[in-house]
């Protein structure tokens, strides 16, 4: 009874996987970066949220502001209520 060797399986990557992995790596990776404090502004600004309409979600936020008629529900300050801000 003599025994089989089976080939041991290379424990080495694939050059399709290694190159693939690199390229999603840096695709992915790529984004990510120090935004320095002066360009902070540009995108806190309301017209770089995710939004389907900035005019109507700028239009949303008036009312929610001028309907709760002080300080405190968003942390802004509000007009009295008549929405003369």
């Amino acid at each position: 009874m003599s025994a089989t060797k089976r080939p041991t399986p290379s424990l080495r990557p694939s050059p399709l996987l290694v190159t693939l992995t690199l390229a999603v790596s840096t695709i992915v990776l790529g984004g990510c970066t120090a935004v320095p404090q002066n360009r902070r502004v540009h995108l806190a600004d309301p017209m770089m949220s995710v939004g389907d309409d900035p005019l109507e979600t700028y239009r949303k936020q008036k009312l929610y502001n001028t309907r709760e008629g002080a300080a405190g529900g968003d942390g802004a300050a509000s007009g009295g209520g008549c929405g003369c801000q």
